[in-house]
């Protein structure tokens, strides 16, 4: 028979998309994005904080739909009946607060943010409904110095991250030299022309998938791919598929180089012309303040969300070596990027705003660094104080006191158990040294320090019990007013 009035127990289940985040994992994350910050801080930026949620109609690209706008976002409608979104990214709500603080604010306005944001999308490995991002932006900055400036942040948030010198490089292209390449190539900038260099940008983006035979057929008639779907191509003809393969190839470790085939690749486009004096420009900047091609390359593949940037837009890459568990190599590829987006702002205000900036995903370049053992512990575990004796549990927080003044972490046991059960909670918080002192060592002034992560070792080497008592390894009884130094030296 069923039982009657049962109390209903939910089950504990996380939601999909989403991910609890442990103390190693949210140290790292916090680690990192206190690097970041030291970079952007040493430069002159301000931090700012916005809230999760915005207006849906702030959001711009975002809003799907107007009457319900809860595709791609998280959306809900307020009791004055105007719809709320999650955050998509850390850009909009930035535009929204220049844009509402507009003349109260020093421009150019540079300012740093990390928070999470949230995408209403399938979830799947890898790819979370809400992760962390880090940015960095100048709004009202319209010169090439405000883009050199965001390239060479880049690069030193990839150093300050741990990162080495030719683990990693930052790789420009330019927005106007792609429409150059275009116009060049009878594509118009009409609402068709404007499809049509959507697909060109997508072509190009597969360049590293299908190479440049493949790309060439994304560029005139269409594709057929393995499992005999077909792609419809922008239709370019032979002469404009040749210029824009040329053009994904025109890259030079020599900038200058670079620059000078683009010249000609660009012929006598305004606007082709004008991304060639904007990229000579930034190498100048890059060049005298030794961001040398090691570091900034140019590289015409990247097409980094060239329908959103109007100018340079950048791409973090790692060059390092790595593999997985199998010991086959893993192409991690890009961490992050930006560039110039010039329309964001005047959405609001109804006047041309320039704005440039960076970005990188927290877990993304976490997970890079941690494949490539770059990843720096940042917080060691704490020193267990062991209450031996719970009678003096005041001497034991002064002994807790004691090691925090010294800049060691330290934490006094206030659970229930005896000390073996409280050696077994040192272990599981991977503790190095546990501290006793009982009433004999508190009469004789002294403490008794262990060093688990030695014992441990030494216990591997010891067969009986009678060996483990006269070793009593990793184990010593030291002074108190000496004990603090004692375990920084058994803390190495």
């Amino acid at each position: 028979m069923a039982k009657k009035n049962k109390i209903f127990r939910p089950k504990a289940r996380r939601p999909r998309g989403f991910e609890d985040k442990p103390a190693e994992l949210l140290r790292a994350e916090r680690h990192l994005i206190a690097k970041a910050f030291e970079v952007y801080d040493s430069r002159g930026f301000e931090p700012l904080e916005t809230p999760a949620f915005e207006y849906a109609d702030a959001l711009g690209k975002f809003l799907p739909d107007e009457d319900r706008p809860n595709v791609g976002v998280f959306a809900l409608q307020d009791d004055d009946e105007q719809w709320l979104s999650l955050r998509y990214d850390l850009t909009a709500p930035l535009a929204r607060y220049v844009a509402e603080h507009y003349d109260a604010l020093a421009k150019p306005y540079r300012r740093y943010q990390a928070g999470s944001v949230y995408r209403n999308e399938k979830p799947g490995p890898g790819r979370f409904r809400e992760f962390v991002q880090c940015d960095a932006d100048s709004v009202g900055a319209p010169g090439t110095a405000a883009d050199a400036e965001m390239i060479m942040i880049a690069a030193d948030v990839m150093r300050s991250a741990g990162l080495k010198d030719g683990q990693y490089q930052i790789r420009v292209n330019n927005r106007k030299l792609l429409d150059g390449i275009l116009e060049s190539s009878g594509v118009t900038n009409t609402k068709d022309g404007t499809v049509q260099r959507l697909q060109v940008l997508r072509a190009i983006d597969k360049l590293d998938r299908l190479g440049a035979d493949g790309v060439a057929a994304l560029l005139g008639e269409g594709r057929e791919d393995e499992s005999g779907d077909y792609t419809q191509g922008a239709k370019l003809d032979l002469a404009g598929i040749k210029a824009v393969l040329g053009f994904t190839t025109a890259s030079d470790p020599d900038r200058g180089r670079t620059i000078k085939t683009l010249e000609g690749l660009v012929g006598q486009s305004e606007r082709g012309l004008a991304g060639c004096k904007e990229l000579s420009e930034i190498d100048a900047l890059l060049t005298a303040t030794g961001f040398g091609p090691d570091r900034v390359a140019y590289d015409t593949s990247i097409v980094r969300g060239l329908g959103y940037y109007t100018g340079p837009v950048f791409e973090a890459e790692l060059l390092a070596d790595i593999k997985d568990k199998k010991g086959r190599p893993v192409r991690i590829g890009s961490i992050g990027g930006g560039g110039r987006y010039d329309d964001l702002v005047s959405r609001f205000r109804g006047q041309a705003v320039p704005a440039t900036g960076f970005s990188f995903g927290v877990s993304r370049f976490l997970s890079a660094l941690e494949r490539m053992g770059a990843m720096k512990e940042s917080v060691k575990p704490p020193v267990i104080i062991c209450a031996f004796d719970k009678s003096l549990m005041a001497e034991y927080f002064k002994l807790s006191d004691a090691l925090r003044f010294a800049g060691i972490r330290a934490e006094v046991f206030i659970g229930a158990g005896n000390v073996t059960k409280q050696m077994k909670y040192a272990d599981r918080r991977n503790a190095q040294v546990a501290v006793l002192m009982g009433e004999d060592e508190m009469v004789k002034g002294e403490v008794t320090l262990k060093d688990l992560y030695l014992g441990a070792e030494e216990a591997k080497k010891i067969e009986s019990n009678e060996e483990w008592k006269s070793a009593r390894p990793a184990q010593m009884t030291v002074a108190r007013d000496e004990f603090v130094d004692a375990v920084k030296s058994m803390l190495g």
